[in-house]
């Protein structure tokens, strides 16, 4: 049946109002807004109409308002008024679905999840929020179509409510009046689609000091597996609340919020989450234009924080990021940067991570001593009904965007091994409770550590310094030492500094750029895709060549592949800081500056003063495997005379041969027996381990 109305009717009901909205509302010669969305609609199979509610609110505002105070009522009077349209619009596609439902999206005011209460109850409301945890898609029963056993009459049963499990069956034959008799035939029962998943209030939304408030939404139809793990989403939704079965049996006066969505926006799977207005364009185009808008850029990061231009530096290269590669055969190259700040106590490192995360399009903070591998990761967690979910923890929920941990080193080891992946693949893989998934971390790292000893000693290397296995340190892009050293010059300016910030309360550096606007620049920044010029290609590859070529094949490995990946992300960042989409020679140049900072740091073997990469990547520079393979030759000699061989005369044979000092010849030989290359068969004596 076609449902018609004539030009010159009187529109009284609300679902001819509604009707009529979708009929003339921007209407062109090629018909109006709604009416070619029901035609993509029809062409897609789908099953949903989704309204603007702007739209709403200028051709009706009393009908819009009805919307949200009366949703039940009017939500279906929109179904059937698209309904009706589409019948107009695609006869067969419409008898095809049965029912166009009605989707309501682009609230002008938003709810605070955490606001959301008893007054809320019963009406529409849109809220921000991640998805940290989606249940499986499973068929809820619309119309039960039961069989009696006993006098074998048909018995139908329709569901109107969401919540069905409870008393769902009836418990006798109204006909025969037998107990227990009724028996489900499936095949003529109706079926719909639900799932539940849980949204928490986003980082920024969250005031200081306060715990994560979140809440179920319930999914049916075509809205389930629109959004997983991770996910921010804007969920339009009518607020409900279901009995709490706690206390003496069920008799708690206490009711449970949930959500019933209506529509599930999600936000920022590729797109940056910040809203950038067209002035605000015309006004980063402008700052971009300005020679020093580079220098002004590393100003405006953290600026209560005195001097660390070359940290500063580093960071703003990890806020832009480079670009993510994705290869014929499969083969994805990150074009996040992971940055790592070692440092004495009291120099501003947590400040700095947790301006960063304020300051990132998306950012989110965790520090290591309170942080599990299922909380960085992702945990399994059972379910009420029996099943088993999956749970996001912090690097999925900053995916496309930066997670600070605080405390790296203070993490138990074998949490911290959760991240391994996720530093270099992106990646965070879960097999457990029977559910085997990879979800997508693809964040940048920003990480800070303690040296082990309390300050950072200059003459031990990187990895004696900090307690963190080299095959993390090797993951890292850029590692900074940031050292406390008394230096009268620069103490002078600190203390001037730190009291004038005290003094006046805001920082004695006015910032080029507003956090608001940083914030704003960042994010238009990453729609940039730069390429490498032919120049920058040069200048890299040079510079890669030369370290490579220092000493011949005997010395020590200056850079690796790893850090050549490094510098082109780096690049990347920096033409993305200028807005331009071609690397050119002086950001080419720039990378190789702050990569030589960062390894003149921690990529130096300290004994010998030469640039060692094995420092970050094996933990051990050429200098010291050279000295084992010295100690262990000499064994070896000793072996073939003696047997086994005695360590005193072992240690005079390295100093007097070697020419090492006494001292030096005992730790080496101390670390072989630690790693098992040697053992003692009896006390003072030695003997090499078999193969």
């Amino acid at each position: 049946m076609t449902l018609v109305l004539a030009a010159d009717a009187p529109v009284s009901g609300p679902d001819e109002v509604l009707q009529e909205f979708f009929r003339s509302f921007e209407s062109t010669e090629v018909g109006s807004k709604y009416r070619k969305r029901l035609a993509q609609v029809a062409v897609t199979n789908g099953r949903s109409l989704i309204i603007d509610f702007g739209d709403l609110i200028s051709f009706d505002p009393v009908l819009a308002r009805n919307v949200v105070l009366k949703p039940d009522e009017f939500i279906g009077y929109a179904t059937s008024a698209a309904t009706a349209q589409m019948r107009f619009e695609d006869v067969e596609h419409a008898e095809q679905v049965g029912t166009v439902f009605a989707r309501f999206r682009r609230f002008p005011e938003k709810a605070l999840l955490r606001r959301i209460g008893a007054d809320n109850l019963g009406k529409l409301v849109s809220v921000d929020g991640i998805v940290v945890r989606a249940t499986q898609v499973r068929p809820t029963i619309v119309s039960a179509v039961f069989r009696c056993l006993q006098c074998l009459e048909i018995v139908r049963e329709e569901k109107k409510t969401a919540n069905f499990t409870k008393g769902s069956t009836p418990s006798s034959c109204p006909f025969c009046k037998k107990e227990n008799s009724l028996q489900l035939i499936e095949e003529e029962s109706k079926f719909k689609n639900t799932q539940e998943v849980r949204i928490q209030e986003r980082p920024e939304d969250l005031p200081p000091g306060h715990l994560p408030r979140y809440l179920d939404v319930h999914l049916e139809e075509d809205m389930v597996d629109v959004a997983r793990p991770g996910d921010r989403v804007a969920v339009t939704s009518i607020v409900r609340a279901e009995k709490q079965l706690e206390g003496e049996r069920g008799k708690s006066r206490v009711f449970g919020l949930y959500l019933e969505g209506n529509f599930v926006d999600v936000a920022g799977k590729e797109t940056e989450v910040v809203e950038i207005t067209s002035e605000d364009e015309k006004r980063i185009l402008e700052a971009a234009q300005d020679p020093w808008v580079h220098r002004k850029l590393i100003m405006s990061l953290a600026p209560s924080i005195y001097g660390y231009e070359d940290v500063k530096e580093g960071i703003l290269y990890l806020l832009f990021g480079g670009t993510a590669k994705q290869h014929p055969d499969g083969i994805n190259i990150r074009g996040d940067e992971n940055v790592l700040l070692i440092g004495d106590p009291g120099t501003a490192k947590s400040q700095l991570l947790q301006y960063v995360s304020r300051i990132a399009p998306r950012g989110l903070y965790t520090s290591g001593r309170g942080t599990t591998a299922a909380g960085l990761t992702a945990a399994v967690l059972r379910e009420k009904t029996g099943g088993m979910i999956l749970e996001a923890g912090a690097l999925v929920l900053a995916d496309k965007g930066v997670a600070c941990i605080d405390e790296l080193d203070k993490m138990r080891p074998d949490d911290r091994v959760a991240i391994h992946e996720a530093l270099e693949q992106q990646t965070v893989s879960v097999a457990k409770g029977g559910i085997v998934a990879t979800l997508n971390a693809r964040c940048a790292v920003l990480a800070a550590a303690n040296p082990s000893l309390g300050r950072y000693e200059p003459h031990r290397n990187v990895s004696d310094n900090i307690n963190l296995p080299v095959t993390i340190l090797s993951r890292f892009d850029l590692i900074f030492i940031i050292k406390d050293q008394p230096e009268a010059d620069y103490d002078t300016k600190m203390s001037e500094h730190i009291l004038a910030l005290h003094r006046s309360r805001v920082s004695p550096e006015t910032a080029p750029f507003a956090p608001d606007f940083l914030r704003k620049y960042i994010s238009y920044a990453k729609r940039v895709i730069p390429v490498l010029s032919l120049e920058a290609v040069s200048e890299l590859r040079d510079f890669y060549l030369k370290m490579r070529a220092k000493g011949g094949a005997e010395a020590a490995v200056a850079i690796t592949p790893r850090q050549l990946e490094a510098l082109v992300r780096i690049s990347e960042a920096r033409a993305r800081a200028f807005l331009r989409d071609v690397v050119t020679v002086e950001d080419a140049k720039s990378a190789i500056r702050i990569m030589t900072v960062s390894l003149s740091d921690v990529g130096v073997d300290v004994k010998t003063g030469a640039m060692d990469i094995d420092v970050i990547m094996t933990g051990k520079p050429r200098s010291l495997r050279d000295s084992f393979q010295r100690v262990i030759e000499t064994v070896a000699e000793m072996e073939r005379e003696t047997g086994t061989v005695e360590e005193t005369v072992l240690i005079a044979a390295l100093v007097d041969k070697e020419k090492m000092e006494e001292r030096e010849a005992r730790r080496l030989i101390g670390q072989l027996i630690k790693e098992g290359i040697l053992y003692s068969p009896k006390p003072g004596r030695l003997k090499r381990t078999a193969g």
